[in-house]
């Protein structure tokens, strides 16, 4: 985990080595100054000259003006440092999850992943910048004021070798108590993620079925769950202020008990334990034990960000199930596409075939339509095509080349696809137009939407094709959707165009209209065409009949009618009113 999380520090490893560098500096000259404090009031004491005290008042000034030096400059360093790593996470996590195939995609919700990049990657930079600063200050400080007590009065000291391991057990304790809980935490923070997600994509439908005192509820169970979680970890969190407390004071006064007895006792010795020395014995006490509860506080956040940095390498250490070869295919001849003895399950589960036994032939240029119930597999059979996912057994070629043979890129190029579920972006018609093609001219994008009978209500528009999708297209009406999507897959000029009951929400007509446009100006470009309407299919050179993930039927409108039961229940219900034959 921390060698796939160290690989994001990138461009930023000067700041992250010079940070614990400047903190040691930073640190020597802290744990100096009370020791320079006490020469400087045994010099007093014993009434020394001006010099020796100008020379001891200098040396605290500029050691407290060297350790703020350095302290401001680690500080500095650390935020740069933390900043440009959580930057490089979330650029190195959102350019992975671009390379998974929708295999990988299954793996992780929408709502989860952006969890990953926001929430984790911000408590993980938070302990990041703590390990690189105060992970290094706290045991320097605790070494160094360990050092210098024990130079003072190493009888004295031994107080401290009492009391930390107390610390450090009542600290483990409570680390170990609040990781599990922290873990449950950020599961909560996905499942109130994915609610809000939702809810704001389907707030339409939200307000259509007054839903929105369900969804409130919804909301307030999941927040209550991360509230409760949060709280008991809090709570148990919270014995650290006391437990440190005790540990201070305890040492305060056992030092101060003993340590009188030693300035007593040793007061008639030139050389004796003195006041001030007690009284820098009790700084380093101080110093000694903020080290510590500094160092829980490191403890805390690692353990809070541990759950987060494991969630944040399993999408870093995804790697996508569909690579390309070692020496790919570069060139798609024709449109012509072949299964051969064809099983897909998802996630590879053999005994839950998704498609089973598939032997389908489509020679380039033809227009295939595919009918079939719910569930019936007609957009696994299509995803296979350009790869979105890899056949579990046989072969799918594609121009007569198995499609794993291919550079991805080239594939999908050549391959168009209508997704069931439009996607349009924030931006401009055009803008959104061009991801089919981004150098594609002002003349073919308007050709191509007269090809999918959008330029009408495009040039209806006061802006025309400048105008400002909303995010998800929540501007434009469902059947333009589904026809500016259209148009954004015919200027990729594919040899294979798949419409995935893209035309649903388009009227007969202009459903007429989108097909003879395809057959009038794309004659050898290769259509497949899924549809619940027979009427968008009837006219195909060949439509296929899917059950149960199987190719029940195969042929044109005619013999299907004849002698296919599903599909000739489909029609009659459709185009007869369910009357029976005639």
């Amino acid at each position: 985990m921390i060698k796939t999380l160290a690989k994001c520090i990138g461009e930023y490893k000067k700041q992250t080595i010079l940070t614990p560098i400047l903190v040691a500096i930073e640190v020597v000259f802290d744990v100096l100054i009370p020791f320079i404090m006490t020469k400087l009031l045994n010099v007093i004491e014993l009434g020394g000259n001006i010099g020796q005290i100008l020379g001891y008042g200098g040396l605290l000034a500029a050691f407290s003006l060297i350790a703020l030096y350095f302290g401001a400059q680690s500080g500095k360093m650390a935020a740069q440092s933390s900043a440009g790593f959580a930057k490089n996470l979330r650029k190195k996590m959102y350019y992975t999850m671009q390379d998974y195939s929708f295999n990988n995609i299954d793996k992780f919700s929408s709502s989860s992943l952006i969890t990953r990049m926001t929430t984790d990657v911000g408590f993980v930079q938070m302990a990041f910048q703590m390990l690189i600063r105060i992970a290094v200050r706290s045991p320097l400080v605790l070494i160094f004021s360990l050092i210098m007590s024990f130079a003072l009065n190493a009888r004295l000291a031994l107080i401290f070798l009492f009391i930390i391991p107390v610390l450090a057990v009542g600290l483990f304790i409570i680390i170990k108590v609040t990781f599990p809980i922290f873990e449950r935490v950020f599961k909560h923070y996905d499942k109130l993620n994915n609610i809000v997600q939702e809810n704001v994509r389907g707030i339409r439908v939200v307000k259509t079925y007054v839903r929105e005192e369900k969804e409130k509820q919804k909301f307030s169970d999941a927040s209550e769950l991360i509230y409760k979680d949060f709280s008991k970890a809090e709570r148990i969190l919270a014995f650290n202020n006391p437990l440190m407390n005790f540990s201070v004071y305890a040492c305060t006064v056992l030092l101060a008990w003993f340590g009188a007895k030693a300035v007593i006792g040793d007061a008639l010795s030139p050389n004796g334990f003195t006041a001030s020395e007690l009284s820098t014995l009790i700084t380093y006490t101080t110093q000694i034990l903020m080290s510590l509860m500094m160092f829980s506080m490191i403890f805390v956040q690692v353990t809070i960000a541990e759950a987060p940095a494991k969630r944040i390498c399993e999408v870093l250490n995804e790697r996508s199930d569909i690579q390309n070869p070692e020496n790919p295919v570069y060139d798609v001849i024709d449109g012509s596409i072949d299964f051969i003895d064809v099983n897909f399950s998802y996630k590879s589960k053999k005994d839950k075939l998704c498609l089973s036994d598939v032997d389908l032939h489509i020679n380039s240029g033809e227009t295939v339509g595919i009918i079939g119930g719910t569930g019936s597999s007609k957009t696994t059979l299509i995803q296979l095509i350009p790869r979105l996912y890899d056949a579990t057994d046989g072969v799918v070629k594609v121009g007569g080349v198995n499609v794993k043979d291919y550079d991805l890129e080239t594939l999908r190029n050549s391959v168009s696809v209508v997704l069931q579920k439009n996607v349009l972006f924030s931006g401009t018609i055009k803008e959104n137009l061009r991801w089919g093609n981004p150098d594609a001219t002002d003349e073919e994008i308007v050709h191509a939407c007269k090809l999918s009978q959008a330029d009408e209500f495009i040039s209806s528009f006061p802006d025309g094709y400048d105008t400002m999708i909303d995010q998800g297209g929540a501007n434009v009406s469902g059947g333009q959707k589904q026809r500016l999507c259209i148009a954004r897959a015919l200027l990729k000029k594919p040899k294979i165009l798949i419409l995935d009951d893209s035309t649903s929400a388009v009227d007969t007509r202009t459903d007429a209209l989108i097909r003879k446009g395809f057959a009038e100006y794309m004659p050898e470009t290769t259509k497949i065409i899924i549809a619940q309407r027979i009427a968008s299919v009837q006219d195909a050179d060949k439509i296929i009949v899917m059950d149960g993930g199987k190719i029940v039927g195969m042929g044109n409108h005619e013999h299907l009618l004849a002698t296919n039961e599903i599909y000739q229940e489909v029609y009659y219900s459709q185009v007869k009113g369910g009357e029976g034959d005639e």
